[in-house]
């Protein structure tokens, strides 16, 4: 059996949260030379290497599993800790830290007031990762954050997997677009051929929603001319402001589709992302915690099955 000490795993976590061995010493008040040397006995322990010495540093595959063992070490000794009513006697006061993974819709219209309803009664800090929901899985399964909001439903190792419920997204375009590049559509059939030709607005390179839409809609992705705008509240207020179309979550839209500042492009086609809740399977309050609040708001904000 493999036992670790406990400051190589904390050396451990803060060259891979810091990003090189040099930040990982300021951050521990030791010298750089010290971390690599804490790092290299739990390499010579193990037998394996743990962390890629790159820029930033990056853990390797059984890095990975080393570094969820001293997030998992950290936050249950924290608790215990709390629970006692003895303080950290390496770090005095220090405050438990959550770190979690979310995608950046999420984050912007619902996923916030879950937290808040945690931090009302419970003091914790949230490190907060911001991922397409295509891609937030890959941090649970890297050690990075301990739960996430995921499109994946099949659970990653070592964690559990709930379902959230279905974020319904709305093609919308400012009324003065749809007089700019789509006067003359006036049925949703010819509306939606339309759309393949004229700009639309994108979160990033990798955003495959307005694309995925067309393609299921048409057959095809559409040919039109793209804005890249990476940042949710950003990306609603570019289509408020005649960029392009975009598919909104209901909650950026639905107000301002009845105020007649949004136009829906297509009334009966909507796209849904299905939502899951991931986290480790860690025996922690804190953790629960959290995850009570998440399926809470959630199960308020998000539809339903059933609802549909």
């Amino acid at each position: 059996m493999v036992q670790f000490q406990r400051d190589h795993l904390e050396t451990l976590l803060a060259a891979v949260d810091a990003g090189t061995f040099d930040a990982a010493a300021r951050e521990l008040s030791i010298t750089p030379s010290a971390v690599s040397q804490r790092v290299k006995a739990m390499e010579q322990l193990v037998g394996r290497v743990l962390l890629q010495r790159t820029t930033p540093i990056a853990p390797t595959p059984d890095g990975e599993v080393v570094l969820r063992h001293a997030r998992q070490v950290r936050l249950l000794d924290e608790e215990t800790s709390r629970a006692l009513d003895v303080p950290d006697s390496d770090v005095p006061g220090r405050t438990p830290s959550i770190p979690l993974a979310v995608n950046a819709d999420s984050l912007a219209t619902w996923f916030l007031d879950a937290l808040a309803i945690v931090r009302a009664d419970t003091e914790v800090v949230f490190d907060l990762h911001r991922e397409d929901q295509d891609r937030t899985a890959e941090l649970l399964r890297a050690g990075t954050v301990m739960a996430a909001v995921t499109a994946e439903a099949e659970p990653v190792q070592g964690c559990s997997s709930v379902p959230l419920g279905v974020d319904r997204y709305r093609a919308v375009a400012a009324p003065s677009f749809v007089r700019r590049y789509l006067d003359g559509a006036d049925t949703e059939r010819r509306m939606t051929a339309r759309l393949d030709r004229v700009p639309l607005v994108d979160y990033d390179r990798d955003d495959d929603l307005q694309q995925g839409f067309l393609r299921r809609v048409l057959g095809h992705a559409p040919r039109g001319p793209r804005h890249f705008v990476p940042n949710s509240a950003d990306f609603a207020r570019a289509v408020q402001l005649g960029f392009g179309w975009g598919l909104l979550p209901e909650a950026q839209c639905l107000g301002a589709i009845e105020r007649g500042d949004l136009v829906e492009l297509t009334p009966g086609r909507r796209a849904d992302v299905a939502l899951w809740w991931q986290r480790w399977n860690l025996a922690s309050p804190l953790l629960e915690r959290v995850t009570e609040a998440v399926r809470a708001v959630a199960a308020e904000r998000l539809h339903q099955a059933g609802s549909m």
